[in-house]
């Protein structure tokens, strides 16, 4: 019989170092954060306050921490695109300290014409940098990354026309159930 050479023994008995291994359950791989203008749901207080402040269009960021906990917090700011100076409401929710949405507001076409094209242009942006999207309603769109997801919603009287582009992180959201009392509790 052939002896076992002792390299190819302790090849066979140690894991391997340094080589990326699948995850044992595919489902609970970690999904990429999508991200709009540098902003990912999920994100840190301090990661938004950096990449706002910036961007932040002769303001600065207002926050507002709830009455009840400073473990929930709201911050918002009027920002600039630094490549198309489009203009945005930023706004942010945080739950101990990281984001669960975050969302950019925008409107135009106020006694002029540039509503429709606002919704036409932010629809092709969105779809290029996310692809194809599920329609939720009649003026809304949704692209899911696991317990992540961006949402497209507009309204429109008129000319004028309202957008709002939403990311959320529902594994942050999910902790405001330790801050906000249940309707049976908010009862007694």
């Amino acid at each position: 019989m052939r002896p076992i050479h002792p390299a190819l023994l302790l090849v066979a008995t140690f894991p391997a170092t340094g080589v990326p291994q699948t995850p044992s359950d595919p489902a609970r791989s970690p999904v990429a954060a999508p991200a709009y203008r540098g902003f990912t749901p999920g994100l840190s207080y301090r990661e938004f306050l950096e990449r706002a402040r910036p961007l932040a269009d002769s303001d600065f960021v207002r926050c507002q921490t709830s009455p009840h906990t400073a473990q929930v917090m709201e911050c918002g700011v009027v920002i600039r695109g630094p490549k198309d100076a489009a203009r945005f409401y930023l706004s942010a929710h945080f739950i101990e300290g990281n984001a669960d949405v975050v969302a950019f507001y925008d409107s135009a076409g106020f006694g002029d014409k540039r509503g429709v094209p606002l919704v036409d242009r932010t629809k092709k942006e969105l779809t290029r940098l996310f692809g194809r999207p599920h329609p939720i309603g009649k003026s809304g769109w949704e692209w899911r990354y696991g317990r992540r997801a961006v949402r497209f919603n507009w309204r429109g009287r008129g000319t004028a026309r309202w957008v709002s582009i939403t990311l959320m992180d529902k594994d942050v959201m999910d902790r405001i159930a330790r801050y906000a009392k249940t309707a049976k509790s908010r009862k007694s």
